[in-house]
């Protein structure tokens, strides 16, 4: 098993960072790949980042170039850094695992609580 917990969250301006954190505990990291999904009041889930077990990564094109997602096996942590924030990526935000592909479907064994984030002037 393998438990998944969000942390930093929090609200911002247009225009400002955050950096969300995974915190994972249970199994040994190196074996998952790991996603971040986000869900907006009225809207569907979707993926945004992830980053495999080798460390390949994918994007969103709604958010390439501005987000980063990485991880660090020996800290059990994966992150994702978010600049240039817009209002439209107000969302709850669930880190997500499975075996070791990168994939921005929902097809993941293990899920976070989540964590708010909110860009509001």
């Amino acid at each position: 098993q393998l438990q998944l917990v969000e942390s930093g969250g929090d609200s911002v301006q247009p225009g400002g960072s955050l950096r969300l954190t995974c915190t994972v505990s249970g199994f040994k990291l190196d074996y998952f790949g790991f996603s971040w999904f986000r869900q907006a009041p009225g809207k569907k889930r979707e993926g945004v980042a992830c980053i495999s077990s080798s460390s390949t990564t994918n994007y969103a094109d709604s958010v390439k170039g501005r987000f980063t997602i990485s991880r660090d096996n020996a800290q059990r942590t994966v992150h994702l850094q978010m600049n240039n924030l817009k209002a439209e990526d107000t969302a709850v935000y669930y880190c997500a695992a499975r075996f070791k592909d990168c994939v921005l479907y929902e097809e993941h064994d293990y899920w976070g609580q989540g964590a708010q984030v909110t860009v509001v002037s």
